[in-house]
């Protein structure tokens, strides 16, 4: 399979990007990973990187994007951080990603049975990690279905803790980023939410975190961000 040109990236749509992830993900899941020469990337790639996607996920072991999505040297940007949490420094990677490297799409993955989460549904304080965790702490409180046992040994209430998470990052990254907002206004860029389940392997992009301007999606709006 051959790398990503600038020719190659500037056809891709924001929606077409997304269909490639979903079709990496089913590979990956049936073990059907597609045949690459990584030397030969290597090469094709040293004078220049165009990569059609940008993935921030967290830091666990268990979820590289470039295996869960079967991509090869020089397909996506991956931004890894424990809890797949947005800061300032994150913002403007991606910021570069789209706006200077000409990514097609953002995507912000949560996977299932995730430690940082876990470890903000304890209020866990140590060290810097503190800091961190805070960010993860208002999808902790938005979660409203769980009334007893709000810790991490209830799974379904870590679960729905995640897929706040997930979203409230989408939407931060909208809110937070005048570039990237403009860009999605524009058609010129995708952000979507999704989650990985570490379980089997399957990645389920969120119906209501896909944020994509073009004709498929006739009702798009951004009128709750920036008011």
């Amino acid at each position: 399979m051959k790398v990503h040109t600038k020719e190659t990236q500037d056809k891709l749509t924001p929606r077409a990007a997304l269909e490639i992830l979903k079709e990496g993900n089913d590979r990956f899941v049936k073990n059907l990973k597609a045949q690459r020469d990584l030397l030969r990337q290597i090469n094709e790639t040293r004078d220049g990187q165009w990569p059609f996607a940008t993935i921030l996920s967290c830091i666990d072991s268990r979820t590289s994007a470039e295996l869960v999505f079967d991509q090869g040297l020089g397909d996506i940007f991956s931004v890894r951080i424990a809890g797949n949490i947005v800061n300032t420094d994150i913002i403007g990677s991606m910021e570069f990603a789209c706006k200077v490297a000409g990514s097609k799409l953002v995507v912000v993955l949560g996977h299932t049975n995730c430690g940082a989460i876990k470890g903000a549904c304890d209020h866990v304080e140590m060290g810097n990690l503190t800091e961190l965790l805070s960010k993860i702490q208002p999808a902790v409180y938005q979660e409203k279905t769980s009334a007893e046992n709000r810790t991490s040994s209830n799974e379904a209430f870590v679960e729905n803790v995640a897929s706040i998470n997930v979203k409230r990052s989408v939407e931060q990254i909208i809110e937070r980023s005048y570039i990237l907002e403009q860009m999605l206004e524009k058609g010129q860029i995708g952000i979507v939410g999704a989650m990985y389940d570490i379980a089997n392997g399957k990645v389920e992009f969120y119906s209501d975190a896909i944020f994509i301007n073009d004709d498929k999606n006739p009702s798009f709006s951004l009128a709750n961000f920036r008011t």
